[in-house]
C-alpha cells in the first residue's frame, strides 16, 4: 500500500472514531461521556498520525497529541492552529478509562467532538487537496 492510500485508511479509522463518538453522545443513554471523550481523542491520534504518514513523518508510536501535533508542524506550521485542541484532547487517551480520573460532563464531551471534528477535517483538507 503506498503513503497515500495508508494515510486515507487511517484517516478513516479517524472518521469511525469520530461516528462512534458523535453516535453514543446523541443516542446512548445515560450518556457515556468518558467514552464520547476517549472515541475524540482516538479521532484525532489517528487524523494525526494519517498526516504524518502522509508527509513521511516517522515514529508514529506516541499517543500523545501534542508530540503528535509537533511532528506535523514540522511539515505545515499551521498545525499551530490546532495545537490548544490536541492539548485538551490529549488526556482523553488515557485518563478517561479509569474511574474517578476525569470528570467529563455533557458541556464537556460536545465541546470534545467539535474539536476532534475539526482536527479531522484539518488533516483530511491537507491530505485529500
Amino acid at each position: 500500500m503506498n503513503v497515500v492510500d495508508l494515510s486515507k485508511e487511517w484517516l478513516k479509522y479517524s472518521k469511525s472514531d469520530l461516528i462512534t463518538a458523535q453516535h453514543m453522545f446523541e443516542d446512548v443513554y445515560p450518556k457515556e461521556t468518558e467514552i464520547v471523550c476517549y472515541h475524540c481523542q482516538q479521532c484525532a491520534e489517528k487524523a494525526l498520525k494519517a498526516y504524518c504518514i502522509f508527509t513521511g513523518i516517522e515514529s508514529l508510536k506516541s499517543h500523545d497529541l501534542i508530540a503528535l501535533c509537533k511532528l506535523c508542524m514540522t511539515k505545515a506550521n499551521s498545525f499551530s492552529n490546532i495545537l490548544d485542541y490536541c492539548s485538551r484532547l490529549n488526556p482523553y487517551g488515557v485518563a478517561v478509562r479509569y474511574p474517578n480520573e476525569l470528570f467529563v460532563d455533557d458541556k464537556i464531551a460536545k465541546n470534545a467532538i467539535v474539536m476532534a471534528n475539526q482536527i479531522y477535517d484539518y488533516c483530511f483538507t491537507l491530505i485529500y487537496k
